[in-house]
């Protein structure tokens, strides 16, 4: 029996782009994906197509020799050679990580399903926030320019521990359960093979750190809430609606961040 077309079974057209092609595969994937679909033999098979179909058009060399060939370029080693090898289904070592370029696929799809991956809160030093302050002039401010002196209420960096969050003398430690990285694995067997799940550490919420000796004045935030007093030049025939930024003048980050 005559084999699929590749571009067929992604649903795209020969002269896709590689992103097109991601964006269609990423879309059947998540359609078909077993978990999805417990017991369907039909969308395991189209799962396996789709897998198949996606690890020859995604990679620009084997998509030209498959152009110019088609199966013929793979009879040899097939499919499992050119990608899945043993880590196919045939063997239950269906590991996401050993895919190469599937990784950012799988990815996103294991993020809908479990909540993994790219969801996890950030490590580390994190950018601050910035202030909005709505300003009311006159006509004659808005046309010839003036200064204006205005006061916000800010997070701005602890002055006693410097944004560490700890307290002087001390400093952050590596969180234990996570072992700095912020996330923690869990493996679960599924008759499909492995699945691995990331989640953000409980203990440290994702910074990789935890502080044993809070600063003080903070409590370990490495910010305090101050209220200040800011002068702004207004150029003249500024319009309204029009927005002046001060920079510098938003909060700090959290851990240190700017």
């Amino acid at each position: 029996m005559a084999k699929k077309d590749l571009y067929e079974i992604l649903g795209v057209d020969r002269n896709a782009t590689e992103e097109e092609i991601k964006k269609a595969y990423r879309r059947l994937a998540k359609k078909y994906h077993p978990d999805l679909n417990p017991g369907d033999k039909e969308a395991e098979q189209k799962f396996k197509e789709i897998n198949e179909a996606y690890e020859i058009l995604s990679d620009p060399q084997k998509r030209a020799q498959y152009d110019q060939f088609g199966d013929a370029a793979f009879e040899q080693g097939g499919f499992g050679q050119g990608g899945f090898g043993q880590g196919g289904f045939g063997e239950g070592g269906f590991d996401f990580g050993g895919f190469g370029g599937f990784g950012d696929i799988f990815g996103d799809i294991f993020n809908d399903f479990f909540g993994t991956g790219r969801r996890r809160a950030e490590t580390g030093p994190q950018k601050g926030n910035d202030i909005r302050y709505d300003l009311t002039l006159t006509f004659e401010e808005a046309a010839f320019g003036t200064e204006k002196e205005i006061e916000v209420e800010r997070f701005e960096e602890c002055d006693v521990c410097k944004g560490t969050g700890a307290k002087p003398g001390s400093k952050p430690e590596t969180c234990p359960v996570c072992h700095g990285t912020g996330e923690v694995r869990t493996a679960q067997n599924t008759p499909f093979g492995r699945i691995v799940n990331i989640r953000t550490c409980h203990r440290c919420h994702g910074e990789g750190k935890i502080i044993t000796d809070p600063c003080n004045k903070c409590g370990g935030t490495g910010r305090i809430r101050r209220r200040r007093k800011i002068r702004v030049t207004i150029p003249a025939g500024i319009d309204e609606g029009q927005m002046l930024t001060l920079r510098g003048e938003g909060e700090p980050g959290l851990r240190g961040g700017p």
